[in-house]
């Protein structure tokens, strides 16, 4: 039987954003889209026009609690994920910002849940690898995470707080997920978006050089847009944070298999030898065990399917 919830999703015209929209327009939703930017090239990458006309977009501020809470009930929302943030180079260039975004913008949706429990239980929300720092162990334990070495790490850390205070003292109950380098059409920003944006020119027979190096875990932007709209079902007791169990790789791998699927840039890929200040790997076993059976996309098949997306949408 079908699922008869709503859900909304926050941050939707990112990348994740747009593949969690795609797994719920593929499980037979018409979910509800949050977003202040404008710029839905994203959701066109990602989605068919048919799929496209499904989804309704509401252009709101993830800070402002009237206009989310309207959101919420005119759209008679029963789940949400909450995936707005602004990513590691905008908390650097502008703190304040970055905090009203992504901690304040944090506490007002689940404020906003709070408000409506007996029709919202819980939600997904994405919290980050960089809760952790190069210090912590590899594979990084899933109770780990506690000196976050970028602002934009101690404000997901600081979601995580909130989300179990919320669970303790107003029922709120919520699955933090922790991507790590997220690679996938749609993936044009952030720290670790070099992989995908050298997959898309290689889609145009272009080179391209990544701006970091050495080993790290990828997940596929579909799988965790999945993984998203999944939790938000399953989010209904607790208040739990999950890595993602994503593909531990080395650029080096992570290359061969760009050069794989575009044999005419073999050798114009480059990478800088700079590694990434998290652990090379994490462990990912909860979110299975909170959620259900995740889909697990290897990463050669992962940036194979990436590449040719970009050609046939070119």
């Amino acid at each position: 039987m079908p699922d008869t919830g709503r859900t909304l999703v926050t941050g939707a015209l990112g990348c994740v954003g747009a593949w969690t929209l795609k797994a719920l327009l593929d499980d037979g939703e018409d979910p509800v889209g949050y977003d202040l930017g404008t710029d839905d090239s994203r959701l066109r990458l990602v989605l068919a026009e048919d799929e496209l006309a499904r989804v309704t977009l509401v252009s709101g501020d993830v800070a402002d609690g009237d206009a989310l809470g309207r959101a919420l009930d005119e759209h008679e929302i029963t789940r949400v994920v909450h995936l707005a943030a602004l990513q590691v180079p905008f908390c650097r260039a502008d703190p304040v910002r970055g905090a009203r975004v992504n901690v304040l913008g944090t506490v007002v949706v689940l404020e906003a849940v709070k408000a409506r429990r007996e029709r919202i239980p819980g939600l997904a929300f994405a919290s980050s690898t960089a809760v952790y720092n190069a210090s912590d162990p590899s594979p990084a334990r899933e109770s780990g995470g506690t000196a976050p070495s970028t602002l934009y790490g101690t404000y997901k850390l600081a979601n995580e707080g909130a989300a179990r205070v919320f669970w303790t003292d107003d029922g709120v109950a919520s699955i933090g997920i922790r991507p790590y380098v997220v690679y996938g059409p749609g993936r044009d920003q952030g720290m670790t978006s070099g992989p995908s944006v050298a997959m898309e020119a290689a889609a145009r027979g272009e080179g391209a050089e990544i701006a970091y190096g050495g080993s790290a875990q990828y997940d596929f932007a579909p799988d965790v847009g999945r993984a998203f709209a999944i939790a938000a079902r399953a989010a209904t007791d607790g208040a739990h944070v999950a890595n993602f169990p994503g593909e531990p790789s080395t650029m080096e791998q992570v290359v061969a298999a760009i050069e794989a699927v575009a044999p005419e840039v073999v050798g114009r890929i480059t990478w800088k030898d700079e590694r990434l200040p998290f652990p090379e790997s994490l462990e990912g076993r909860l979110l299975e065990k909170l959620a259900g059976p995740l889909p697990r996309t290897p990463l050669v098949d992962g940036v194979r399917r990436t590449v040719e997306h970009f050609r046939e949408r070119a």
